[in-house]
């Protein structure tokens, strides 16, 4: 996929610099730390729906309530995203990038402290989606912003592996959550679990979030906003305006990959390990396993297909994890509507399946020019996943409920075909746009 715009100032080298190596160091350490408060909620959603609802509430039902508490994160994740990025155009990409970690640590704390439905009533649900919005504000800057400081600050021909470590990292987070859940689960009692045990992921999150704002003390402005602030190039008005006007294109290719990201994280990752409790009856100690397998499966996988995109392409890469990404999913489901024999390792082998989505901020960081690339990809990126991540947990749960056990391979399924798609018709541009310049 070309790209008249340049990434990173640096050029003529494929070999990342000391100064790389450190940056994407702090920048994937930071977003695993805030990621981890942003999803460790879907870990304990199953102790949240008691506890923050009535007690005589039909099971089934508090929980399609506490994934739409969850879901209304992703509902705020457009705000946060299209505010900071004005911002991180406008005035530069680290000052936001700071503040998002920060606006995730007060929320996560708070979580930590709430009363439940015993103490307070309605007012516990309602403080808890509160909260809970705060935290999607705070996230829809930062994995946009991410994406887009790592990327403007190595050099091009590196630019999927930046960006695919700083997902990486972000999935760590989800690793870190799902190894605490694991761990909570395997030395309390449920009865301790429902009493304080819920608290502590929480409590501990606040903390790390604010571990990851003094970290990215020791980050600097990314070269290519410093360049372009140098030359008087920065964006005149509104670069969202711009955006709409100038970029539909890149806005679309934007929204249909971050749909197929969405599914294959929010279903196959965060969703799973209480699926697999509640639909097929697998222990919690045994679901957690596996969860944290498919976590560093997924981590290694990202690694695996950022590199992959410097070397072919990432149309090209996008195309065979798409693929492979719908394979692996009909087998981890299949496998569990039969049994589950081989539930554990078809679980490794579909989070490393997931790890596609390191290809998807790739080529959204190549649609947009770096004076509006904030604002075009963190606008396409939060809307879709506000509209898909926010309405996927609710969905999946009335899916099962409507279709049975193998909805939600389905539904990851689906958006995997629309990867294809879409990485078959960027492969037809390429085609034609090197035939008319041969």
């Amino acid at each position: 996929m070309s790209n008249p715009n340049p990434i990173s100032s640096p050029a003529g080298t494929e070999r990342l610099r000391s100064s790389d190596v450190r940056t994407l160091a702090l920048a994937a350490l930071g977003g695993a730390l805030e990621f981890y408060d942003f999803v460790v909620f879907v870990f304990f959603a199953i102790p949240l729906s008691k506890l923050f609802f009535p007690p005589d509430s039909v099971a089934w039902l508090a929980q399609v309530k506490i994934y739409g508490i969850f879901a209304a994160g992703y509902l705020a994740r457009p705000l946060g995203g299209i505010v900071m990025a004005h911002y991180g155009d406008k005035l530069g990409r680290k000052r936001m990038f700071t503040l998002s970690v920060f606006l995730m640590a007060l929320p996560t704390l708070g979580i930590g402290l709430l009363p439940a439905y015993a103490q307070i009533g309605m007012l516990a649900p309602l403080l808890l989606l509160l909260l809970r919005v705060v935290q999607g504000i705070a996230v829809g800057g930062e994995v946009p912003g991410a994406w887009v400081f790592v990327a403007e600050h190595v050099p091009p021909q590196r630019v999927g592996f930046a960006c695919a470590s700083l997902t990486s990292g972000l999935t760590v987070g989800i690793l870190i959550g799902s190894l605490v859940a694991a761990g909570l689960n395997r030395s309390l009692s449920p009865e301790a679990m429902l009493d304080y045990g819920w608290r502590l992921p929480f409590l501990v999150g606040g903390v790390f979030g604010f571990l990851a704002v003094w970290l990215r003390r020791w980050l600097s402005e990314t070269p290519v906003f410093e360049a372009m602030q140098a030359r008087h190039e920065l964006v005149a008005g509104v670069p969202l305006a711009q955006v709409a006007a100038r970029h539909q294109r890149a806005i679309l290719l934007s929204l249909l990959v971050t749909w197929m990201l969405t599914a294959a994280i929010v279903v196959l990752i965060l969703m799973t390990p209480s699926l697999v409790q509640s639909v097929f009856h697998v222990a919690p100690a045994r679901a957690f396993l596996g969860n944290n397998v498919a976590s560093f499966a997924l981590a290694v996988g990202c690694l695996f297909y950022g590199g992959l995109s410097d070397r072919i392409g990432p149309a090209r890469a996008l195309l065979f994890g798409a693929a492979g990404l719908l394979l692996a999913s009909y087998a981890l489901y299949l496998d569990l509507a039969a049994g589950g024999t081989h539930f554990v390792v078809l679980y490794a082998l579909a989070g490393f399946a997931v790890g596609v989505v390191g290809v998807v901020p790739v080529l959204m960081v190549l649609a947009f020019p770096p004076a509006v690339r904030f604002s075009g990809l963190s606008a396409s990126y939060n809307v879709a996943y506000a509209l898909f991540g926010g309405l996927t947990p609710p969905l999946i749960g009335l899916l099962v409920r409507r279709f049975g056990v193998l909805a939600p391979a389905h539904y990851v399924a689906a958006t995997a075909v629309l990867g294809m798609v879409v990485a078959l018709v960027l492969l037809r541009r390429q085609r034609a746009s090197h035939r008319s310049l041969g």
